[in-house]
């Protein structure tokens, strides 16, 4: 009993710490492509087990690898070996700084790993780093963000930075009918937490600013 109330008490900080992050207000437009932070870590090309075996001798070889250790970190979290994978992405990224080209594509994909994994509060986490570490508005940040503040419960933050995404392209997002070609990488649980903030989005559309 001890146990469960010393667990319940840890989400609850972890939750509540979740709630008092803020992000900044959303902007009017996101157009930016942002494509050096949406894309996945490719540190070497085969799959599987091959793609294991590969990126453990590379990284044997040369132990400051920062490509290869987050790719491996990514392969452990999408098998389920959620806590390897933590362990591998805080290597990772404590090899890079802000500054450096891979920074912003690791840190986006660790937080949909963490995602995946059920760990929203740390994946809102991630994003909120991208969102806060340069002035960029890029086309991803209303959807995700949505999704994230959605999942955590902050579903009036929500539903404000899903309007930017209806004003930055009002035919693409004000219907949820065109989810599966706009997020193809998503999953179908993904797009559906995102339509139910479509829908509130709908019923009550907020203006801007």
């Amino acid at each position: 009993m001890l146990g469960r109330t010393l667990f319940a008490t840890a989400l609850l900080a972890v939750s509540s710490a979740v709630s008092a992050q803020s992000l900044p207000r959303p902007a009017e437009f996101y157009f930016d492509a942002d494509a050096n932070t949406v894309k996945p870590v490719i540190a070497v090309r085969e799959t599987g087990d091959a793609a294991t075996e590969k990126l453990v001798k590379a990284i044997e070889r040369n132990p400051r690898a920062k490509g290869e250790v987050a790719q491996l970190a990514h392969l452990a979290m999408t098998a389920g070996r959620t806590d390897l994978g933590r362990q591998l992405y805080t290597r990772a990224l404590g090899a890079i700084d802000r500054s450096d080209a891979l920074w912003r594509a690791v840190v986006w994909n660790y937080g949909w790993d963490l995602y995946r994994a059920g760990d929203v509060e740390g994946a809102f986490t991630q994003w909120k780093l991208l969102v806060e570490s340069r002035a960029v508005t890029a086309s991803w940040m209303p959807p995700t963000l949505a999704l994230s503040l959605w999942s955590v419960g902050r579903k009036d933050e929500a539903v404000q930075w899903y309007a930017a995404a209806v004003r930055t392209e009002p035919q693409q997002w004000n219907t949820a009918s065109k989810f599966a070609s706009l997020l193809p990488d998503w999953s179908d649980s993904e797009r559906s937490a995102l339509a139910e903030v479509q829908a509130a989005w709908s019923k009550d559309p907020p203006t801007w600013p």
